[in-house]
């Protein structure tokens, strides 16, 4: 297949040559030797993905800290991509590209890596994972144990535990399940052939599935954490925080159910300011349902540490412990599918009215659900050992719809910075004044007479239906 070559606008030339080192790019030398740059390659591939540019070098002056120092012609770049192609097949994990520039000489060739599915090496047999701007190598067992896992070529629910196998054999979660699903068959017998037993001894699936009490056989890797902040900063502190963190125990199936009913009461106590005044928080029970299952049955067990579902005034974060699995980025993860539990996934979809329903949809159906009340699409983030999935209340309407509906209530004669801060979510003073001028531009609304500084107020129009 041909590699394309693409020409630069002045605009991207500016980009490309102000690039800076970084956990998504690299910049190299046309001078480096392929097979160091296949580190880099391994690295994006094990990781997040990223970006490589080779014939780029460091500029002594200004105005950026890059100058373009590109291969003579593609042919010129033949022994980087014969390296590259025999470790990395151009397909769709890799792409390669040449980039040009009327007013510069040669081309760059372009590297995009996407996370891949498999574990990656580079030349010298030694995969390596991105972080920040360094390429660490994966060189002893443990630290490719946890690359396996984060791939999800091995997963920590298959491990073994050294428990009673009474804890789940005579289980009054065991026996339920077994007289509701499947009353022909034994305990001892049909936990042996799921695999959830294995050499006399339970899996970490088996118990997080079917003990009683999974807390008690593995603390801190099976419960959920709820807290309650009084606040809509980005942060939450014991000064904001409400009470006690509540602490939510027993087998998965149960796990889940009561985390969805316990967040639901906490947030049923929430009143935030709308458009008519306080106004109690609504959160469509399909999202916190979907993310909260999404969080217990695809998080790493292998992370000593609990699922946390934080409770803001202006949103619900849901905190799962351990990196995406396989292939799966935030940016994909409505399309593509992996499961990191495999076996989690599988049994618990056996029970009476299984959490997840719709094995592979779960957020697709939380992310419908909040458009379905004209909500902003939750956010998915990952961090360094996590992810979160944010819940925020905020509408789609636009700020100067909100602010016209808030002063169309005949209960609301004005609105000043800070309330229509807090009803749109803005953070910035500046940023809503804007908003408040480009009203007042289109004549709808009005500064209040008398009223300045801190003290300022809009109020609607004449004319305008006040």
């Amino acid at each position: 297949m041909p590699i394309s070559v693409l020409e630069l606008t002045d605009k991207q030339l500016q980009e490309v040559l102000s690039y800076t080192e970084g956990h998504f790019l690299d910049v190299k030398s046309k001078e480096i030797r392929p097979s160091k740059l296949t580190r880099t390659i391994s690295a994006f591939a094990n990781a997040d993905g990223g970006e490589v540019y080779v014939g780029i070098s460091e500029s002594v002056s200004l105005p950026f800290p890059h100058k373009w120092d590109g291969f003579a012609d593609p042919e010129d770049a033949n022994a980087h991509l014969q390296v590259f192609e025999a470790l990395f097949p151009l397909g769709e994990d890799y792409l390669y590209n040449f980039l040009s520039h009327p007013r510069q000489t040669g081309v760059i060739l372009q590297v995009i890596v996407r996370k891949t599915r498999s574990i990656v090496a580079a030349n010298d047999r030694t995969p390596y994972i991105r972080r920040g701007a360094q390429n660490l190598p994966v060189d002893t067992p443990a630290k490719l144990a946890i690359l396996e896992r984060n791939k999800g070529i091995t997963s920590f629910e298959n491990e073994p535990v050294s428990t009673d196998l009474a804890n789940i054999y005579n289980s009054a979660t065991t026996i339920k399940f077994i007289l509701d699903v499947i009353p022909t068959s034994e305990p001892e017998l049909w936990l042996k052939k799921q695999e959830l037993v294995r050499n006399e001894r339970p899996t970490v699936a088996g118990v997080v599935l079917f003990a009683d009490l999974p807390q008690a056989i593995l603390p801190k890797r099976c419960g959920i954490k709820i807290y309650r902040y009084k606040t809509g900063e980005a942060d939450g502190n014991r000064d904001t925080l409400v009470g006690d963190p509540l602490t939510i125990e027993g087998c998965t199936y149960d796990l889940i159910k009561e985390a969805v009913r316990t967040t639901r009461e906490v947030i049923s106590r929430i009143q935030v300011l709308g458009t008519r005044g306080l106004e109690p928080v609504n959160y469509p029970t399909e999202t916190l349902h979907e993310v909260i299952t999404n969080a217990v049955l695809h998080r790493d067990y292998s992370v000593a540490d609990d699922v946390h579902v934080r409770i803001f005034d202006n949103r619900v974060e849901v905190e799962s412990p351990g990196r995406l699995p396989g292939h799966i980025t935030p940016k994909n993860i409505l399309a593509e599918r992996f499961a990191r539990n495999g076996s989690m996934v599988r049994i618990v979809n056996k029970f009476p009215d299984p959490p997840n329903k719709d094995v592979g949809e779960g957020l697709n159906t939380a992310f419908e659900a909040m458009r379905n009340l004209r909500l902003k699409d939750p956010v998915v983030l990952e961090r360094d050992n996590s992810v979160v999935v944010q819940i925020k209340h905020e509408k789609l309407a636009s700020a100067e719809d909100l602010i016209m509906e808030y002063l169309d209530n005949p209960d609301n004669t004005l609105i000043t910075n800070r309330i229509a801060r807090g009803l749109t979510g803005i953070k910035s003073e500046n940023s809503m004044k804007s908003v408040f001028l480009r009203l007042r531009d289109r004549e709808l609304i009005e500064p209040v007479p008398g009223r300045s500084g801190f003290s300022s107020a809009w109020q609607m129009k004449r004319g305008n239906g006040h």
